[in-house]
């Protein structure tokens, strides 16, 4: 399982979701999964039908104490987490993830996108 993990200004557009998983994917393993926190799901929505693959809306407490390689101040103040698109990336890749590449900033810096592995089972 190859996991996209998103983190978002509430003004991000679909073209700036597209964007990050282009800069992030790049020479990797095709992603299977996309994965937002709940409340910004929802602006996925479109990407995920576009690309055909299964979106997973993580709530608030799957994303409390995950380690993440980076740090961004607005993730730390909004969210309490390093970051947002690596956290994503692995709670919704399951416990024995690891992060394939840690967070990239879409162009018009709305949007971040992080890739993580995770066992199938």
């Amino acid at each position: 399982m190859i996991v996209a993990g998103f983190g978002a200004r509430a003004s991000a557009t679909t073209a700036a979701f597209h964007a990050a998983l282009r800069l992030t994917a790049h020479g990797f393993p095709p992603v299977t999964v996309i994965a937002a926190p709940q409340d910004r799901a929802a602006m996925l929505d479109e990407l995920a039908a576009l690309l055909d693959l299964p979106l997973v809306a993580l709530p608030p407490h799957a994303l409390v104490g995950i380690a993440t390689p980076t740090r961004s101040a607005a993730s730390l103040g909004h969210r309490g987490i390093g970051s947002v698109a690596e956290a994503c990336a692995l709670a919704a890749a399951g416990p024995a993830a690891r992060l394939l590449a840690t967070r990239r900033i879409s162009p018009d810096r709305t949007v971040t996108c992080a890739i993580a592995r995770g066992i199938s089972s």
